[in-house]
């Protein structure tokens, strides 16, 4: 697992005169969803529940301030099950598993709790379903990443995995009259469907997935910046290098008009020289940061005189996933009040 970095002090932020009617265009929906929201509560109610340690597999969510959180909680995160000692409690990532990872686990006598958010598990059941009818299946998504792997591990003689449009040039397939595709939950709306568009210039019969691919969450985001993007002068995304949809939410702000757009685990990693001639600034986050993270930049942000704060909002969510079964009562078989759902969304 990567070491955390400890947030560095650094000087606060200038009000520097001269620059104009400064604001702050505040994104709404930004944030937590729903998958992440029931991924996280599962770690906490395991060490609730069991104590600690409880083991994860990969980082539950993508954002290394949630992941430093739980380790000081008694949360270890280790990158494979066979990291784990025998017959210890591990929980699956938000981003999901493979067969392959399930199966080792039981081998193992690993007590495995599933927090797989349940919009990967749509895909993964689609890749089965698919692959069970002897479809070929196009995986748009970043090779490497790990909702990616575990959908591929679901079918792996059935998928080929479409990196970018760039690739749906050169991919080849065995019966283009059988071809379906698939995608990651966390990529770029538009990106991914360019690479349809000329995946569907080769192959006229290649058929869509029976169901939205990408996530409500990671479209909600991308739609909120796209409208703040055409106004702001600097965007300021936080969330994690690792996070692809927070990776995305920058390349969306560049391409919907932000004359700057730069992604920050932590405040103090926004610099002075951001600001230099900037009366706009838009502000959001990925779908794994908890709000605490923006409030400290929108704090430091108005120390630089950036204090009218407008929000933004295109959607409104109120998605809530249960948890897994093993963690919806207390220890004495009671219903746990946060079964179902959990913190309140931006």
């Amino acid at each position: 697992m990567p070491v955390p970095r400890i947030p560095r002090r650094r000087e606060p932020l200038k009000d520097i005169a001269g620059t104009g009617q400064k604001r702050v265009l505040l994104a709404s929906p930004r944030g937590y969803c729903a998958g992440v929201d029931r991924a996280v509560i599962a770690v906490e109610k395991a060490l609730e529940r069991f104590g600690a340690p409880v083991y994860v597999r990969k980082q539950i969510v993508h954002n290394i301030h949630v992941v430093t959180e739980l380790e000081a909680k008694g949360a270890i995160f280790v990158e494979e099950v066979d990291e784990v000692p025998h017959g210890a409690h591990v929980v699956f990532s938000a981003h999901g598993v493979s067969p392959a990872v399930v199966n080792s686990a039981a081998d193992r006598g690993l007590r495995a709790i599933d927090a797989t958010c349940p919009l990967v598990t749509k895909v993964h059941r689609e890749a089965v379903r698919f692959a069970r009818d002897d479809y070929e299946i196009l995986l748009i998504g970043h090779v490497g990443h790990e909702e990616v792997e575990g959908t591929a591990g679901e079918a792996p003689d059935h998928v080929t995995i479409v990196n970018s449009p760039d690739e749906a040039d050169t991919i080849e397939v065995r019966d283009p009259s059988k071809v379906v595709w698939l995608s990651q939950t966390t990529l770029s709306v538009d990106e991914t469907m360019e690479t349809v568009r000329r995946l569907r210039a080769r192959f006229p019969e290649l058929q869509d997935p029976p169901s939205d691919d990408i996530c409500y969450a990671t479209q909600n985001r991308q739609v909120a910046i796209k409208k703040v993007a055409k106004d702001a002068d600097l965007v300021i995304v936080v969330g994690s290098a690792n996070s692809s949809n927070s990776v995305r939410l920058v390349e969306v702000a560049l391409e919907y008009g932000a004359k700057a757009a730069y992604r920050v685990d932590y405040a103090d990693e926004v610099e002075q020289a951001w600001l230099e001639g900037v009366e706009t600034v838009g502000v959001t986050s990925g779908a794994s940061v908890p709000e605490v993270l923006v409030q400290q930049v929108l704090d430091d942000l108005a120390a630089a005189g950036y204090r009218d704060v407008e929000e933004v909002r295109t959607a409104e969510e109120d998605l809530q996933f249960s948890l897994p079964k093993e963690l919806r009562t207390d220890a004495a078989g009671k219903r746990d009040d946060r079964a179902l759902g959990g913190r309140s969304r931006a």
